[in-house]
């Protein structure tokens, strides 16, 4: 006989955005259950570098980071230009934590944690099979054999989302914008304790970069914009060329020994174009294509829109989905489609090896341009100041990070606060 669960909101995903999602439900009252086809602590693949907006966000949610034991807090920036020049770019000092590097197999459990401790009911290992949608409910069928019967879906399920497929909602032949390639490295060197980016003329306008661990460990990887240089069927040869030149071996260090196997990835960044929502079901993270177009970079913007569907659905109600998913679109456009867009223009500047080499030197030219445009790539908001008046302020190069202690730096105005993560 087949199982049937009952729940006002099911959450498909238990990575960052539905966790994000499924702790505000939680949090403001609602019967949550979220499942996920794996079983946690799973390896994710990623960069693993989380920016302003992740930290700030992750903090609010309740996540602390002595409980991951490989949180890396980054004070400062060494980027390799184009033409071999490199600049060091410090983050504010004594104002919080403006980026880290923390595993996703640390950090993913520990937001699942934290996801079970607000009363959410997590449910591993089970994999969404299909789901039908009626007047006032949806209907879903899991390869457990279990059936779920809930007023919402929010499908956090990456960018091959299977609930999205569901629906035939996708795009057509869709592969993803970015395709990303990491190794994790031991007994690293001297040198790859801190955080370095190469901007190398053939990955234009992506990047090589070394993300340090506690211990002398790194993850290694690079990100291309897909089709620009390289196809996939080349990723193999690149990784092993890049890892050949001298200027990234000697900081990676002689010595460095692989960790397990190299992985790649694909990274989407289609938020205007792929749909947010169908009738009950609201799309989330990856699976709305949420990666910032300039970086790649995806664990702020799954946070943002886990939040803000969340909070869409307990503004209207169980019986209002066509509000909840109207105001969900509403909330990302306004948090996160200004900052795509400007992004997406500064990613074509990228493209070219000496514009690149020039804004570089430009941000190299005095301590407050190294400051901020060191901020600039760790928080999404700055960037797109210029087209969003409303977040301008006296102090709106100067908000402290997140977990900050005894700053007396201006935290940033709950007004702005509450456009980046979905409030009203």
């Amino acid at each position: 006989m087949e199982s049937v669960l009952e729940t006002e909101i099911l959450v498909v995903g238990g990575g960052p955005a539905g966790c994000a999602a499924a702790i505000e439900l939680a949090r403001g009252g609602r019967d949550v259950t979220l499942i996920d086809k794996s079983e946690f602590p799973r390896d994710k693949c990623c960069g693993d570098g989380l920016t302003t907006d992740a930290l700030r966000i992750l903090e609010d949610i309740g996540l602390k980071p002595s409980k991951v034991t490989n949180w890396n807090n980054i004070m400062n920036v060494v980027i390799h230009s184009p033409d071999g020049n490199i600049f060091e770019l410090p983050l504010p000092n004594g104002q919080g934590q403006y980026a880290a590097i923390v595993p996703r197999i640390e950090l993913d459990e520990q937001l699942l944690l934290l996801t079970r401790d607000a009363g959410v009911s997590v449910r591993t290992p089970v994999r969404f099979k299909e789901v039908r949608q009626f007047d006032e409910h949806t209907e879903v069928e899991t390869f457990n054999g279990e059936k779920v019967l809930a007023r919402y879906v929010i499908a956090a399920d990456g960018m091959w989302s299977s609930v999205r497929k569901s629906v035939g909602a996708g795009i057509s032949n869709y592969r993803g914008d970015w395709h990303a390639f990491r190794q994790y490295f031991a007994e690293t060197g001297h040198e790859a304790q801190h955080l370095r980016i190469w901007f190398e003329p053939d990955l234009l306008p992506g990047y090589m970069w070394l993300f340090p661990l506690p211990g002398q460990r790194a993850n290694v990887g690079f990100g291309i914009l897909r089709g620009v240089q390289y196809e996939v069927g080349d990723l193999g040869k690149l990784w092993n060329d890049l890892l050949e030149r001298p200027h990234i071996r000697d900081v990676i260090g002689s010595r460095a020994i692989p960790e397990g196997t190299r992985k790649a990835w694909p990274i989407p960044s289609r938020l205007m174009e792929l749909l947010p929502f169908i009738g009950r079901i609201h799309f989330v993270g990856d699976a709305i294509g949420a990666a910032d177009p300039m970086t790649g970079e995806g664990i702020a913007q799954a946070l943002r829109t886990g939040k803000s569907s969340a909070q869409a659905i307990m503004q209207s109600g169980p019986f209002n989905p066509l509000q909840a998913g109207e105001l969900y679109k509403k909330n990302i456009a306004s948090q996160l489609g200004h900052d795509h867009r400007f992004a997406r223009s500064l990613q074509t500047l990228l493209k070219n090896p000496e514009s690149t080499e020039f804004a570089l030197r430009l941000a190299n030219s005095n301590a407050w341009t190294r400051r901020n445009f060191a901020r600039w790539m760790f928080e999404d908001y700055p960037r797109a100041l210029v087209l969003t008046p409303n977040r301008w302020s006296r102090n709106m190069f100067d908000y402290a990070g997140a977990y900050q202690q005894n700053s007396s730096t201006k935290k940033m105005p709950e007004e702005i606060s509450s456009i980046l993560t979905g409030g009203d």
